[in-house]
């Protein structure tokens, strides 16, 4: 018994190391950095398919921000500084240990959640990517590996698409897309393999393959400060906006999202309704009607609001 409950201690010992580095990596990805995104269509198994121009945005500053650390979650807020006097709240992304609970995208603005076995996350980090909205993304989990002096973690996942394609195109539905992120102390590479693909009744269609590689690199505190001031402000309005989503989802197994409602995204009226918080036309006593008021209209099919619950 005693060599028995030794072991266990041992296998417990080794789970609590591999999650502390774990946090140390993807601590990593917190800080201030100069940013460089670039994405080419790279293959289409139609001959006929023109491929889109190369895209490439960068040249800007982004603050990755930790906003809550513990032991087995790590949240990270980012923000984009656009000028010395211009900050856009952009996507955020959590890190879980050993996460059993994953939501899946089914295309269409709908997730559904699933349970996966403990054999399954075991030793694995979930990375949850919320939009500017703080609505669901996608999910994916993996192990970190040390390989050649880097630590790179990879996923392969369904997501809905994203706003550089949404805005522009209507070609295509899912977006399948591998993550890989190859991590340093200078910053890190997050390169995507994506696939774009056309989902109709259950069946896939594969309109074109792309890449991606965005590069982070880090560079000084005070590039981003104006970011830290802007947040500091502004972090309590979008704390009540996680908690609408985090109260919603953990009371509902299935999400369901219009696009736009009158014309305009999620984000545009919850960036509108933070202005007005920020400037107390909108006080404490009304402030999380509003937001409610504000999400529920896109919570349901596009073609009827659900109220939420």
């Amino acid at each position: 018994m005693k060599k028995i409950l030794t072991a266990f201690a041992a296998v417990a010992i080794s789970l609590s190391v591999n999650a502390q580095n774990g946090q140390q990596v993807i601590n990593k990805l917190c800080g201030c950095f100069e940013v460089d995104f670039k994405y080419a269509e790279t293959f289409s198994p139609d001959p006929n398919y023109k491929y889109h121009e190369r895209e490439e945005i960068g040249g800007t500053a982004e603050l990755a921000l930790p906003i809550e650390v513990s032991d087995k979650k790590i949240v990270i807020q980012h923000l984009l500084v656009v000028s010395p006097t211009m900050v856009v709240k952009h996507w955020r992304e959590e890190w879980t240990w050993e996460n059993p609970v994953i939501w899946t995208y089914k295309g269409n603005r709908v997730w559904v959640k699933d349970s996966l076995p403990a054999e399954q996350v075991k030793g694995k980090w979930t990375q949850t990517v919320w939009e500017v909205a703080d609505e669901p993304r996608y999910q994916g989990l993996s192990q970190f590996v040390h390989l050649d002096g880097k630590t790179i973690w990879q996923n392969t996942t369904d997501a809905p698409l994203p706003r550089r394609e949404y805005s522009v195109r209507s070609d295509y539905n899912l977006l399948r897309r591998t993550n890989r992120l190859n991590i340093s102390d200078s910053g890190y590479l997050h390169e995507q393999d994506n696939q774009k693909i056309i989902r109709q009744a259950g069946t896939d269609k594969l309109l074109v393959e792309e890449k991606g590689h965005n590069s982070y690199k880090r560079i000084a505190d005070q590039e981003c400060a104006v970011a830290k001031e802007y947040w500091e402000k502004n972090k309590n309005y979008w704390a009540k906006v996680r908690k609408f989503w985090a109260d919603y989802i953990s009371t509902h197994n299935v999400i369901e999202l219009k696009n736009k409602i009158e014309g305009k995204l999620l984000h545009e009226y919850l960036l509108a309704l933070a202005k007005e918080y920020a400037e107390k036309k909108v006080g404490d006593a009304e402030i999380d009607n509003r937001i409610k008021t504000e999400i529920s209209r896109f919570i349901g099919p596009e073609d009827k609001a659900v109220a939420v619950q």
